[in-house]
C-alpha cells in the first residue's frame, strides 16, 4: 500500500507500542502523524464565510484607519500653541465630523472641534478630550497637562497597506467576517469542507420512527455525531445503521470510503467484536485496533480505508462522545486546514464531589463547572458516571481529566477540567 501503511507498520514494530494500553497521549501523537489537510479551495462570499476556514492570508489592500482620527470627541489642536505651566485660548476654526472631515487650514493660535472618528484636520497632532476644555462661543480655553498626540489614532495604525490581517488556517469567527468586510473585501478563499461519512453497526439498533422489538434500542449515536460533526462545520453523511453481516459492512466501508475524507463508525470495535470488523477493514485497507488507556472509552480503531482517514469509535452513547472529544475533533480540524488547531482549555478548579478512581489509566468524568455568590468557580460531578448514561453528557458542562496516576479524589482537592462548550 501506500506509505501510511509502512507506517502503520513501523508503529506496530516499536518498543514502546502496547496496542492492549495505549495512553491516551501516544495516541493523539500517532494519529497527527497521518494528517494532511485537504488542498481544495473555493471563494466565498464574506456573508457565508462564517467557520470556515482561510485557504490563504487575507492581505490589506488599504490603511486602516485610512486616516488620521480622533479616537474622542473635543478639539484638535496645534500642541505646540499650548502652555505647560497654564490655560491658552484658542479660537474655534470649524468642526470635524465622522464623514464630513474639515477641510481649511489650522493656523497657530486656532483648534477645530472634532467629533470620535473625525479626520484629524491639517496641522493639527493632537486631541483635547471636551471634558477638560471651557467653551465660550468660539473661544476655546485648554488648561495644563496635556501630551503631544493623545487621543489621536494614526492612519495604518490597526493595519497598513499590504499587512496580513488574517493568516491561512484561521477558522473565521464573527469578528473576523467583520474585519474582512472592514477592509472592503467580499469575498475570502477558503479550504473546501472535509466530507465525513458516519454509520453505526450493531443488529440491536433502530433508527427514530421505527418500532422497537425486544431487545432493539434507538440509535443515539449517529444523531449525536451528526450534531457534532455539524459543529465543526464538516459536510456530513449519514449512512445509517448497518447490520453485523460481512457483505453489508463491506459494501458500506467501501462507499463511504470512496465519498469522503473520513469515515467514522460507532460499535464493532470492542472485545469480542473487533476480529470480524479487524479482518473485514485489514482486506479493505490498513487499521489498527487499540485499547486505549482511558475510561470511558477504551476500544479505538484508526487507520486509512483507500484514501480516507477511519475512526472507529466504542458503542457505548457517552464513549462515543469522550472518544470523538479527544480524538477525532483535532484530526478533524488538522484535516480541514485548522493551522494551529484550536486548543480545548483546560484549568485547574476545587471539586466539591468525592471521586473514585483506580491509577493506571486516564479517566474523563463528566462534571458541572459553577460559580457561587461570591464568583469562586468549582466543579461537581454529574452523578453516575457508566459509559451508557447519555444523560451524564447532556448535562455536563465540562470533563473532570483524572491523569493516569491519579488515585481517588477528596472533596476540595484541585481537578483538571476541560471545557466542553467551545470544544466543537
Amino acid at each position: 500500500m501506500n506509505e501510511p501503511t509502512n507506517s502503520f507498520r513501523a508503529i506496530s514494530c516499536a518498543d514502546d507500542y502496547d496496542p492492549n494500553s495505549m495512553p491516551v497521549e501516544k495516541a493523539r501523537e500517532v494519529i497527527a502523524r497521518f494528517l494532511a489537510p485537504v488542498t481544495a479551495t473555493e471563494r466565498v462570499h464574506v456573508r457565508a464565510a462564517l467557520g470556515r476556514v482561510l485557504a490563504e492570508d487575507v492581505i490589506s489592500p488599504i490603511n486602516v484607519p485610512a486616516h488620521d482620527n480622533s479616537a474622542m470627541d473635543g478639539y484638535a489642536v496645534r500642541f505646540a500653541d499650548l502652555k505647560a505651566d497654564g490655560e491658552m485660548t484658542l479660537v474655534n476654526a470649524g468642526t470635524s465630523f465622522a464623514g464630513a472631515p474639515f477641510t481649511g487650514a489650522v493656523g497657530a493660535g486656532k483648534c477645530v472641534r472634532i467629533m470620535t472618528g473625525g479626520v484629524v484636520p491639517g496641522g493639527t497632532d493632537t486631541i483635547v478630550m471636551q471634558e477638560h476644555v471651557k467653551a465660550d462661543g468660539d473661544k476655546v480655553t485648554i488648561g495644563k497637562g496635556h501630551k503631544k498626540g493623545q487621543n489621536l489614532r494614526k492612519a495604518g495604525e490597526d493595519l497598513a497597506t499590504g499587512q496580513v490581517a488574517l493568516k491561512r488556517g484561521v477558522t473565521l469567527r464573527p469578528a473576523d467576517t467583520g474585519l474582512v468586510s472592514s477592509l472592503g473585501i467580499g469575498e475570502v478563499t477558503v479550504y473546501r469542507r472535509l466530507r465525513v461519512a458516519f454509520f453505526s453497526t450493531g443488529d440491536e439498533l433502530i433508527s427514530i420512527g421505527a418500532q422497537p422489538q425486544q431487545g432493539q434500542i434507538f440509535d443515539s449515536n449517529r444523531y449525536t455525531i451528526h450534531a457534532m460533526l455539524e459543529r465543526l462545520g464538516c459536510e456530513v453523511m449519514d449512512m445509517g445503521v448497518v447490520r453485523d453481516d460481512p457483505k453489508l459492512l463491506e459494501r458500506a466501508f467501501n462507499e463511504a470510503a470512496a465519498a469522503a475524507d473520513v469515515v467514522i463508525t460507532s460499535g464493532g470495535v470492542s472485545v469480542g467484536e473487533a476480529d470480524f470488523v479487524k479482518d473485514l477493514l485489514n482486506k479493505l485497507g490498513e487499521v489498527v485496533f487499540w485499547k486505549i488507556a482511558m475510561k470511558p472509552g477504551r476500544p479505538l480503531a484508526y487507520g486509512k480505508i483507500g484514501d480516507a482517514h477511519f475512526f472507529g469509535l466504542p458503542g457505548n452513547p457517552v464513549s462515543v462522545m469522550v472518544t470523538f472529544y479527544q480524538f477525532v475533533r483535532d484530526a478533524l480540524l488538522k484535516l480541514a486546514g485548522c493551522d494551529p488547531v484550536p486548543v480545548a482549555p483546560t484549568f485547574k478548579v476545587p471539586c466539591t464531589s468525592t471521586l473514585k478512581k483506580a491509577p493506571g489509566r486516564t479517566e474523563f468524568q463528566r462534571g458541572i463547572l459553577a460559580q457561587d455568590a461570591a464568583g469562586n468557580w468549582s466543579v461537581r460531578v454529574t452523578g453516575e458516571q457508566g459509559s451508557g448514561i447519555l444523560r451524564s453528557m447532556s448535562e455536563a458542562n465540562c470533563f473532570i481529566i483524572l491523569p493516569t496516576d491519579q488515585g481517588n479524589v477528596a472533596p476540595g482537592a484541585l481537578v483538571m477540567v476541560q471545557v466542553l462548550e467551545g470544544i466543537i
